[in-house]
C-alpha cells in the first residue's frame, strides 16, 4: 500500500465536526485513504513520498455541485453574452445543437482540468442536451473523467418538450420520454457505483420541470428512488421562469415541484436564486440540497440567492461553477471567492467569512451529494481528496491570515492537488502532460461550433 505524507504544512483547514484548524501540521495518505494528521512532529517512515508543506495551506478537494461542461465550448459568445437567460438559452441552442462526441468528450477533458488546477476533487456535470444520433454522450463524459482522474457525478438531463411543444430548444435536441427513461436505466446499471469511495455515480436531472411534461418529472423520480441514485433539476433561476411557472401552472416553482413529488432528501437544486422564505422553509424540511452558482447568476442578471437564508435555515448548500457559457469559466477557488463577495454584498460583511465560503466549497458540496461520510472534509478513514496552497506567491504577500488570503488575495490555482490517493496536480501543473494536448483541438471544435 502507497504512503504519503504532507509535512510542515502551515495550516490544515480540516472542516470536520470540530472546525479544526492544525498548524505546522502533517497528513498520512495510505492508499486511497487519509490515514491519520496533527500537528508536530509526523509518524516516522517508510514512506514512498514525503511532501514538503512549508508555505502552503491544505483544505480538502472541493466539490463542484453543478456544470454543463460541453458549455466550454461557447465562451463569451458574441450575440449571448449580454442577453437574460432565456433569450440566452434560445440564441446558444442553435450552437449547441452541433455537439457530437468529440466534442463533449474534448470539452469535458478541459472543464475537467481547469477545476482539477483549481482545487475541485469531486465534480457533477449536468448534460441534457442529445442532439439526435448522439445519444450516449454520458458515456463519453465519464471515459474523459477517467482520464483526468477526477471524481465523477454524471446527471442524465433531459428535455423532451421542443419548440413546437411550447418549450425553448429545436426539436432535433429533445428526447422522447421513452428513450429518455430507457437510457437513464441503462446508465445506473452500466455505471453508477454505490460503493464508498466510488468514482463514477449517475444521477437523474431533468433539465428543468418546465423542459420536459408533469409525468415525465414524476416517471424520473419514480425511477431515481427505485434504483437508489439522486435526483436533480433547475429551478428558481429567474423571475421570467416565475411568471412562467405562475402562468402555466398556477403557483410557484418550488410549489410546483412539491407538486410533482420533487420535495425530498435525494434532490438538489440548481440556482434558487427567486425564494421566499416560506420556499426556503419547505425546502429546508424536505432536506432538498442547493447548488449555489454566484458567478452565473450575476453574469447572466439573474439575481443573488438568498444563500445566507438558506444556510441559517439548515438547507445543504454547496458551490457550483455552472456551464461555461454562463460564468465562464470553471474555477472553483475563484467561485468560493466570487460567493464570499456576492452574499456580502446582499447581506453584509459579517454574512460570508472566507471560510463559511471554503466550507460551502467543501464539505457542504459533500453534504448535497450525499457523501459527507466519504469525501469534504480531512480526517481519518476519508478519501484522500485535498488541494494544497502556496502562499509564498505574490499575491500573499503581507497576508497574515492565510486561510482568509485564498479568497481575499485571489488565489487561482492549487500547488498540489490528490485525488483518491493520487496526485494529479503538482507544483500548479497537471502530472498528465498529455491532457494539454487537448486544448488546441478544443480550440478548433469551438470556432467550428460557433461560427
Amino acid at each position: 500500500m502507497r504512503r504519503t505524507l504532507f509535512r510542515d504544512v502551515d495550516v490544515i483547514v480540516t472542516f470536520d465536526r470540530e472546525g479544526r484548524e492544525l498548524r505546522n501540521a502533517w497528513l498520512l495518505v495510505e492508499g486511497n485513504r487519509i490515514a491519520a494528521l496533527g500537528e508536530g512532529d509526523p509518524p516516522s517512515g517508510p514512506f514512498d513520498e514525503v511532501i514538503d508543506g512549508r508555505d502552503r495551506v491544505m483544505i480538502p478537494g472541493m466539490v463542484n455541485t453543478h456544470h454543463h461542461l460541453y458549455q466550454t465550448l461557447f465562451r463569451a459568445v458574441p450575440g449571448a453574452a449580454d442577453k437574460k437567460l432565456f433569450d440566452w438559452l434560445v440564441f446558444l441552442y442553435e450552437r449547441w445543437r452541433g455537439i457530437d462526441e468529440e466534442a463533449v468528450y474534448v470539452s469535458t477533458i478541459v472543464g475537467g482540468m481547469e477545476l482539477l488546477l483549481s482545487g475541485c476533487t469531486t465534480t457533477t456535470d449536468h448534460l441534457y442536451l442529445f442532439p439526435r444520433g448522439r445519444e450516449r454522450l454520458i458515456d463519453v463524459e465519464i471515459e474523459a473523467a477517467q482520464e483526468l482522474g477526477i471524481r465523477f457525478h454524471p446527471t442524465r438531463g433531459s428535455m423532451s418538450l421542443s419548440r413546437e411543444d411550447g418549450g425553448l430548444p429545436p426539436g432535433d435536441v429533445v428526447q422522447t420520454e421513452e428513450e429518455i427513461l430507457a437510457d437513464s436505466e441503462r446508465l445506473i446499471r452500466e455505471y453508477h457505483d454505490p460503493s464508498f469511495g466510488a468514482m463514477t455515480r449517475i444521477a437523474l436531472a431533468p433539465c428543468s420541470p418546465f423542459s420536459v411534461t408533469p409525468d415525465l418529472m414524476r416517471r424520473t423520480a419514480e425511477l431515481a428512488r427505485e434504483h437508489g441514485v439522486l435526483l436533480h433539476t433547475h429551478l428558481a433561476e429567474t423571475l421570467d421562469e416565475e411568471e412562467f411557472c405562475r402562468q402555466r401552472f398556477g403557483m410557484r416553482p418550488v410549489e410546483y415541484l412539491e407538486e410533482l413529488g420533487w420535495l425530498e432528501g435525494d434532490v438538489w437544486l440548481a440556482h434558487l436564486v427567486h425564494v421566499t422564505p416560506a420556499d426556503i422553509e419547505r425546502l429546508a424540511r424536505a432536506g432538498v440540497g442547493m447548488a449555489h452558482c454566484p458567478s452565473s447568476n450575476m453574469l447572466l442578471g439573474s439575481g443573488i440567492a438568498p444563500v445566507v437564508e438558506m444556510l441559517d435555515a439548515g438547507v445543504r448548500v454547496g458551490l457550483a461553477v455552472d456551464g461555461s457559457a454562463s460564468n465562464d469559466h470553471s474555477n472553483m477557488i475563484r467561485e468560493a471567492r466570487q460567493a464570499m463577495l456576492a452574499a456580502r454584498v446582499r447581506y453584509g460583511a459579517e454574512a460570508m467569512p472566507a471560510r463559511r465560503a471554503l466550507e460551502i466549497a467543501t464539505v457542504g458540496g459533500a453534504r448535497v451529494l450525499h457523501r459527507e461520510d466519504e469525501i469534504g472534509s480531512l480526517e481519518p478513514g476519508k478519501c484522500a481528496d485535498l488541494s494544497l496552497w502556496d502562499i509564498s506567491a505574490l499575491e500573499f504577500s503581507g497576508a497574515a491570515d492565510p486561510v482568509a488570503g485564498l479568497l481575499h488575495c485571489g488565489a487561482q490555482y492549487a500547488d498540489t492537488v490528490m485525488v483518491n490517493g493520487e496526485i494529479l496536480v503538482r507544483d500548479g501543473r497537471l502530472v498528465n502532460e498529455k491532457l494539454y494536448d487537448h486544448v488546441p483541438r478544443h480550440r478548433e471544435i469551438a470556432r467550428r461550433l460557433v461560427s
